[in-house]
């Protein structure tokens, strides 16, 4: 599976509303802040609209064990 990394790098300040909305909508709150999110369809679109904003990472993500105690 993987993980999209997505940096906030760019203000969307002079953008048009809808783009500020998907800016909201991915979950940044503020400038230069960092969220990973699940590689989706939906995800992806929104990056393409507001790419000019953003900086993306691909993380690959294996399957983690988990340790039972």
């Amino acid at each position: 599976m993987t993980t999209l990394r997505i940096t906030y790098s760019k203000s969307a300040i002079g953008y048009t509303e809808r783009q500020k909305a998907t800016v909201r909508a991915l979950g940044f709150r503020r400038l230069y802040e960092t969220i990973e999110h699940e590689d989706s369809p939906a995800i992806r679109g929104m990056i393409n609209k507001i790419s000019h904003l953003l900086t993306v990472e691909e993380v690959e993500t294996g399957k983690s064990r988990s340790k039972k105690v």
